[in-house]
């Protein structure tokens, strides 16, 4: 498995920005595939991105698409995810998720077995 340790969270207006990384630890971090995933109150824990390990594409949430960008840099063993345009729905705690079982439908939770603290997003109106 990998370690991984989000950071980026905080509080920001309606239609703000904000970056998040989730730096990742231990074995080849090249050989997996990443996902974002957030969870409100309340609520069940939701996908939100995906990037394969090349990098090559990506997978969004309808609810996010064209305002999130996901991307990584594997010489830094970095993920990122660009938020902007944020609304007061996207409040929640955000967490990075890394896998390696063979899959093309990347949004699925339970491939993934390595998971970050996870970092709080705080949108206000």
């Amino acid at each position: 498995q990998v370690q991984l340790v989000e950071s980026g969270g905080g509080l920001v207006q309606a239609g703000g920005s904000l970056r998040l990384s989730c730096a990742a630890s231990g074995r080849s971090f090249s050989s997996y595939y990443v996902g974002w995933f957030r969870q409100a109150p309340g609520k069940e824990r939701e996908f939100v991105a995906a990037i394969p390990r090349n990098g090559a594409y990506t997978y969004y949430a309808d609810s996010v698409k064209g305002r999130f960008t996901i991307s990584r840099d594997n010489a830094k063993n970095t993920v990122y995810l660009q938020m902007g345009s944020l609304k007061p729905e996207d409040t929640a705690v955000y967490y990075c998720a890394a896998g390696s079982a063979p899959s093309s439908i990347l949004s699925r939770r339970a491939l993934y077995d390595s998971w970050g603290q996870g970092t709080q997003v705080t949108v206000s109106s």
